[in-house]
């Protein structure tokens, strides 16, 4: 997640390039996270999710419509055509910067086979509705604790990052809302919201400027702290 932050300092990321201090809201499969960035290796989550990350909670979402995995795209690209305020679904509102979305996921399942009961054809004759509404629900829930940190660190760059940064929802809404508050928003070229080497190699060229190596006998961690 690191280095998905770091995906704005690629060369050709922006036309005007991004200068710190920045938030970052980092949102993939399985991250959910609220950071604020002051330099290149300095970064403090200031809220994260506490169970389920909201790219989890398309997919699942996504599967029990019967989509294909990977969800999010397809759930986003149905959402377009449907109507946001169809179906109202549970949101969570925890203290602070932290998100949960198990709630939602279940809140959605429930919702459904509520309406099942009445129509078994609910979910084909409303899907793009379904899609569109569920989005919007996440979307708020991201959007609530993004602008409570804004205003806390009042900090007017703010970027995102991960494969949910692909989300067309997701950056509208940030679009809206930065220039309804004088708020530079950083939007990921699409070839760098998931997964990818240039990421990576921002990374390594700036821990390289720092004095920063290891042997190649090193071996990998799956979860480290910076």
């Amino acid at each position: 997640m690191h280095t998905h932050v770091l995906a704005h300092l690629i060369d050709g990321a922006h036309e005007t390039p991004i200068s710190f201090p920045f938030l970052c809201l980092t949102v993939s499969g399985g991250h959910t996270q609220i950071v604020e960035v002051q330099s290149v290796n300095s970064m403090t989550v200031l809220g994260e999710t506490i169970d389920d990350a909201v790219g989890e909670a398309f997919d699942k979402a996504a599967k029990i419509l019967g989509l294909p995995y990977p969800g999010g795209p397809h759930i986003d690209r149905l959402a377009k055509l449907g109507n946001p305020t169809f179906m109202s679904f549970n949101k969570s509102d925890l203290p602070d910067y932290n998100y949960s979305f198990s709630g939602m996921k279940t809140s959605f399942l429930y919702a459904l086979q509520k309406e099942m009961k009445r129509n078994p054809n609910f979910i084909k004759d409303h899907l793009n509705d379904i899609c569109a509404s569920y989005q919007s629900a996440l979307i708020k829930v991201l959007m609530k604790k993004v602008e409570a940190a804004q205003k806390f660190t009042n900090i007017s760059n703010f970027a995102i990052a991960g494969g949910v940064s692909a989300n067309s929802g997701l950056r509208e809404a940030l679009t809206v809302w930065g220039a309804k508050n004088d708020i530079a928003i950083y939007l990921p070229p699409f070839q760098y919201t998931t997964d990818n080497a240039a990421m990576i190699g921002v990374a390594g060229y700036y821990q390289y400027l720092d004095g920063v190596n290891a042997p190649l006998s090193t071996s990998a961690q799956a979860k480290i702290k910076f």
